[in-house]
């Protein structure tokens, strides 16, 4: 393939979300894969549930509130252990303790991409990390800062900015933007602003459809304009 520029993948997801966390996962792998050009990703926001309070609900009330049946939440979780391991993700779904709200998730997201894709790539797996395998409440304002130090984020305006409402009307208007696309679930892969992969995606199939945009893209024929 002839070198061409940057791929871009806007990846629609939400940290609480396993599939989008299997999602990262795979999608690294397929970056990984990928050779002769590059591929920009921006992480954008959605919220699974944005009636969950500031403060966040039980894990476990708020599980049989959603799902029910303590069975059909168990086989879920058994079939997300079996593929989360397939793609190096340990889920402990015993420990998380709390279901938060990650508006303030989003913000900080947001906020990672003026320091860097690469920046922003490392919060979003630090956050998975944080609360799947390690139980952590991120919606805890001292859970994000502590990511965000780990990141290589500026911590100090970061603690400055979490407690005032800067950029919630801006990622809420993301979540909004992305509910007119048509964006029903997460993850969801945004390739170029025109081609979308919905779902956890394998590798391959990542890849492969990221490569096959890059070539077209090589052509010229993404500068034609859609019909």
């Amino acid at each position: 393939m002839s070198e061409t520029s940057d791929i871009a993948v806007d990846v629609v997801s939400d940290v609480v979300c396993p599939w989008c966390y299997v999602g990262q996962r795979n999608l690294q792998s397929a970056l990984d894969r990928l050779k002769g050009f590059g591929v920009a990703v921006r992480w954008r926001p959605y919220q699974l549930d944005p009636t969950i309070p500031p403060e966040g609900r039980g894990r476990q009330e708020y599980l049989i509130t959603k799902f029910g049946d303590p069975a059909r939440i168990e086989a879920m979780h058994d079939r997300l252990r079996e593929i989360g391991a397939a793609a190096g993700i340990a889920f402990d779904f015993e420990a998380i303790k709390v279901s938060p709200n990650t508006l303030d998730a989003h913000r900080l997201i947001r906020w990672a991409a003026t320091a860097g894709e690469d920046v922003q790539n490392g919060l979003v797996r630090r956050l998975f990390q944080l609360y799947f395998e390690e139980g952590a409440n991120i919606g805890d304002h001292a859970v994000l800062l502590d990511a965000a130090r780990e990141a290589g984020m500026d911590a100090p305006l970061v603690e400055t900015l979490l407690p005032t409402p800067a950029d919630r009307t801006e990622v809420e208007a993301e979540i909004a933007t992305a509910s007119r696309m048509g964006v029903t679930g997460v993850p969801c892969f945004l390739l170029e602003g025109r081609y979308a992969l919905m779902g956890a995606q394998p590798p391959e199939t990542l890849a492969d459809a990221i490569g096959k945009v890059a070539e077209a893209k090589a052509r010229g024929e993404l500068d034609e304009a859609p019909e």
